[in-house]
């Protein structure tokens, strides 16, 4: 009796040894796995930090390199200042004081024919004040009518072609630009706008004006400490414009796909993405305070912030939809969780497929082979309506925070279209109800 115990003792101890041994092995192991998914996590935090840190610049520079080396791009951007008012009114008020500056009113008078004269004073009489003040107001309403034409969006337009084009040139160290750049300003020469209010001042009796010298003045559209400077950062925009916002993006995803916890991951880096967008929006609106503030006294405030809101409006639009994009990424990875919330909004989403599917049963629809085909294929239907909506927003010209929202809402209805069309396994039906009587017995 006592071998046999002995014996058994003997192969216990054994045993427990052997999962001692066992357990401390295992404990050996995974210290440098730990240090291994430390080591993983670092670099994973690294990456997305670097890829958010690089989406504001990435955004600057696609911007600038889209504004400054697309000249049809800049064009489209300046055209709508052209009808904006603030504009008008200090293209107008600049034309007028260029014009009223090569005016000498007492030797123009003396210098009228005695039988023009009568038009000249009918002309001027009717605005009162002053000769000089009754003659500036004059100009300046033939300068507003001017603006206000569509001939002045024409001038406009060429002129900001002819300036893009000669910035483009000093920018990339050719001079052979016809439109000078100053050392701080970028500017846009009136001289057809005076040509026209010359006109109109003929037209509307004072004649005289046809004899006032061809006049040359400029209308500021950017004003900055030094553009002849920015040749360096212009290339450097010109050759990472495209790239640098692929680098931020590759360097999110793989620190991601690095990560442990990749749903975690995904869901912090597209945050981060969204908040990196939104400071680069909230400083373009500080900046555009310290801009409009170092301005000096000769430039209208109100044109210059006009210009520089439409200037930076498709810049903003990117914001928006890198802010938009990131929120909804993070959604989806959330919702595609374990959390509690996350489990309950997906059993609202199959419940709402589930009563819309049962509905239309009962009113006699049927699939046939369709729902068996979406059924056996559903996973892969469901990358290719991801994949496929991933693709139209990289191949959108320039979409905007509402194309992401609109392509957000069309996978989500082409996601339940196919949820509905799948339906439930008919094999998988089931378990009976145990019997009444089978229960009692």
């Amino acid at each position: 009796m006592g071998t046999p115990d002995g014996a058994t003792g003997d192969d216990e101890l054994t045993r427990l040894r052997a999962r001692v041994t066992a357990l401390e092995a295992g404990s050996a192991q995974g210290a440098p796995k730990r240090e291994h998914h430390r080591w993983r996590s670092f670099l994973a935090g690294l990456l997305v930090v670097v890829g958010c840190v690089l989406v504001p610049l990435g955004l600057v520079a696609a911007w600038t390199a889209d504004l400054l080396g697309d000249t049809d791009r800049y064009v489209q951007t300046m055209a709508p200042l052209a009808s904006d008012p603030d504009v008008q009114a200090a293209v107008a008020t600049r034309v007028t004081d260029a014009v009223m500056d090569h005016i000498d009113l007492e030797s123009l008078l003396q210098g009228v024919a005695p039988d023009q004269r009568p038009l000249v004073e009918k002309a001027l009489g009717k605005l009162g004040g002053s000769l000089e003040g009754a003659l500036a107001s004059f100009v300046h309403d033939r300068a507003q009518d001017v603006v206000a034409s569509p001939a002045f969006e024409t001038i406009w337009t060429d002129a900001n072609r002819l300036v893009h084009t000669s910035v483009d040139r000093a920018l990339t160290g050719d001079q052979d630009g016809a439109v000078k750049i100053e050392t701080d300003t970028v500017t846009i020469d009136l001289a057809p706008v005076i040509e026209r209010v010359k006109e109109r001042l003929v037209d509307s009796g004072l004649t005289v004006a046809a004899d006032i010298p061809e006049v040359h003045t400029s209308f500021t559209v950017l004003r900055s400490d030094d553009i002849g400077k920015a040749k360096t950062g212009f290339a450097l925009l010109q050759a990472f414009g495209v790239w640098l916002p692929v680098i931020a993006v590759l360097c999110v995803a793989g620190g991601v796909l690095l990560a442990v916890r990749r749903r975690r991951a995904l869901v912090a880096a597209a945050l981060g993405f969204a908040l990196a967008a939104l400071v680069l929006g909230i400083a373009l609106t500080v900046f555009r305070t310290v801009y409009l503030n170092a301005l000096p006294s000769s430039v209208s405030p109100a044109a210059a912030g006009s210009v520089y809101d439409t200037l930076t409006r498709f810049l903003r639009t990117s914001v928006r939809v890198c802010a938009v994009l990131g929120v909804l990424v993070a959604l989806a990875a959330w919702l595609s969780g374990p959390s509690r919330p996350a489990v309950l909004a997906r059993g609202l989403w199959h419940s709402g497929i589930t009563a819309s599917r049962s509905t239309a049963d009962r009113a006699g629809m049927r699939l046939g082979p369709v729902g068996g085909f979406v059924r056996r294929f559903h996973t892969w239907i469901v990358w290719i309506l991801v994949v496929g909506a991933a693709l139209a927003f990289v191949l959108w010209p320039h979409p905007t925070g509402w194309v992401v929202i609109g392509l957000a809402l069309a996978l989500l209805f082409a996601l339940a279209v196919t949820d509905f069309l799948a339906g439930e396994d008919p094999r998988e039906e089931p378990e009976p109800e145990p019997d009444r009587a089978d229960t009692v017995t």
